[in-house]
């Protein structure tokens, strides 16, 4: 139990007794670091409900509480706020209680609830990954994983956007221009292979409109006439025909872009339950349309469109579906999650992480599956996150100025290697195990900075900044994390006697620290936010490192205090690990 779930009942029994009221709910603070206290009872919401001045009614309730339950040793008030002290014994008795909890902090699924589905990644065939995707996949990733610890069931899907007239252009630069390269034959991975010839194409597109205008027509007419965009169109054409040629060059070009993906997402370290292709699911929701208007959700205007008026609800009138019976995305989403409930039935809540510029979409989308009385409806959740930017400004796919996923993550493994090279301390490690190091700082540092700022927010991304040994970053956690071991490795002595020790106020702080970690871990599956997970571990890790500064460990001679000390890091080095591995970050043993 928390300290808040422990002193309510004697603050509300507190309250009944001195005033004769009924409080249904007390709140609680963590109190100010220039105030003693371990929790803080905000007392202005009591006014209300009893005349009287604030400190008084605080230095009543706090009397009461130290006459009246163990766990209080004393108080004091400031304004309206009694800082409240709780008992050392409390934090060694809820110490040793979770000590060798494996998973501390974890719920199991409750018999009966329904599970999540987490949606993220999603990206086109025609192009390798990138930098947004990096946030993309993490954030999705890692808020599947949290939504896990805090007693979810959870599936984790894409959807991919293997179709339509993207992928044709890359396909028509091929075979253009590409003089039947391959990715055996090139050395490239498949998916950047074929994101060359989309900017071939649009290289190409775009001197074809020059010329076009050079002879007098508009841009406009231009970017219509030019003979690449027509060839394209029939190209796209074709395949909703079935045309066998052009689809068996969609599917060979489409493989080499899943095989280069799946590589970039082991190297992410992010994976997948079930996929879907956007080829298979396009026509899917035309059926719901019709059941649709049956039901009077949506109307059929004079050409034979059908649309959803959303006006009563503060949006706009939508298409649904076009005059020639051709689906929009709308539909397709909508079909596409009515597919996933009937693949997975237990399924009772999704969540789409998708870019903010698509909130307008999926509010819409959301609505529609709500009027459309499916029930699950009513726990979605858009996962909508901000622009990541570099130092160096935006990125523009077409132009090829994107910054590609893979390039970035070996980038971070060489700015680790070169910082850890000039810190010096990796005496004694072989080639391999200095490899292995460099990757997981490298991809440490770049998932905790993307991680820790809040999803809604835009980011700029500075990946030296990011490979700082010191502030709030990836590789000065796992340095703490890897100093914690070396004092497990030095540690010869038992560590499994219960120990009954006067706590440090380092230590208390500590504990005090570890014992939120349960109620982060839930803020954070019903925040959708990994953010929370990383600023809490680096409070954590700020407090070890604070308490590893002030008291001796190893070189304690009370041997009571040094075995404490090191059942307390160790369990600081459980915690770290384990929040990581909500983040999908790895620690080193050593650095």
């Amino acid at each position: 139990m928390t300290l808040s779930q422990i002193l309510t009942p004697p603050i509300q029994k507190a309250i009944q007794v001195l005033f004769d009221v009924t409080l249904e709910k007390v709140e609680f603070q963590v109190t100010r670091r220039e105030f003693e206290g371990d929790i803080t009872m905000v007392i202005f919401p009591l006014l209300k409900l009893i005349k009287s001045n604030p400190v008084e009614l605080g230095t009543k309730i706090g009397q009461y509480l130290v006459d009246n339950t163990e766990e209080v040793v004393r108080f004091n008030v400031v304004s309206g706020f009694l800082n409240i002290v709780i008992d050392d014994v409390y934090y060694l008795n809820f110490f040793n209680t979770i000590k060798n909890e494996a998973q501390y902090g974890f719920c199991s699924p409750k018999e009966g609830d329904k599970a999540i589905m987490v949606e993220y990644s999603s990206p086109n065939t025609n192009k390798p990954l990138h930098l947004g995707h990096v946030r993309n996949n993490l954030l999705g990733y890692s808020v599947a994983e949290i939504l896990k610890a805090a007693g979810k069931k959870v599936y984790k899907t894409q959807i991919i956007n293997d179709r339509g007239i993207h992928i044709c252009k890359s396909m028509l630069a091929w075979q253009k221009f590409g003089q039947d390269q391959t990715p055996e034959s090139t050395g490239l991975k498949g998916d950047k292979l074929v994101g060359n010839f989309y900017v071939t194409f649009d290289k190409e597109y775009k001197q074809q409109i020059a010329a076009l205008m050079s002879e007098g027509k508009t841009e406009e007419e231009a970017k219509k006439q030019a003979p690449i965009i027509l060839e394209a169109q029939d190209m796209l054409r074709k395949w909703e025909a079935g045309d066998a040629e052009v689809v068996a060059l969609w599917e060979k070009m489409n493989q080499w872009v899943y095989d280069g993906f799946a590589v970039t997402y082991k190297n992410l370290g992010v994976n997948f339950d079930k996929e879907y292709f956007e080829s298979n699911t396009y026509l899917l929701g035309k059926d719901v349309v019709q059941m649709g208007l049956e039901k009077g959700v949506f109307y059929k205007k004079e050409d034979g469109s059908v649309w959803i008026d959303l006006t009563a609800d503060g949006l706009d009138e939508k298409l649904v579906l076009r005059s020639d019976g051709t689906a929009v995305y709308m539909t397709q989403d909508i079909g596409t999650a009515i597919q996933r409930v009937k693949d997975f039935p237990d399924v009772g809540g999704m969540v789409y992480t998708v870019g903010n510029e698509q909130d307008y979409h999926f509010k819409v989308l959301f609505l529609i599956l709500k009027k459309l009385g499916f029930d699950w409806a009513e726990s979605l959740y858009h996962l909508s996150y901000g622009m990541v930017e570099l130092p160096s400004g935006k990125m523009k796919s077409r132009e090829g100025t994107v910054v590609d996923a893979d390039d970035l993550m070996e980038e971070m493994t060489a700015t680790a290697q070169s910082i850890s090279e000039e810190l010096g301390k990796l005496d004694g490690y072989s080639d391999a195990e200095k490899a292995a190091l460099y990757k997981i700082i490298g991809m440490g540092a770049l998932k905790y900075f993307m991680l820790k700022v809040d999803p809604k927010k835009s980011m700029l991304f500075n990946p030296k900044e990011s490979v700082d040994f010191a502030g709030n970053t990836g590789p000065f956690i796992q340095y703490t994390y890897a100093r914690i071991q070396s004092i497990l490795r030095k540690a010869t002595f038992s560590l499994d006697e219960i120990v009954s020790v006067e706590l440090h106020e380092k230590e208390k702080e500590l504990i005090k620290q570890i014992a939120l970690y349960p109620e982060v871990i839930q803020n954070a599956a019903s925040h959708h936010s990994p953010a929370l997970i990383a600023n809490y571990i680096y409070d954590l890790v700020r407090e070890y490192n604070s308490f590893y500064q002030s008291v001796l460990i190893l070189g304690e001679e009370d041997n009571q205090k040094k075995v404490f000390r090191v059942q307390l890091s160790e369990k600081v080095g459980q915690i770290i690990e384990s929040a990581f591995k909500l983040l999908g970050i790895q620690v080193p043993e050593r650095m």
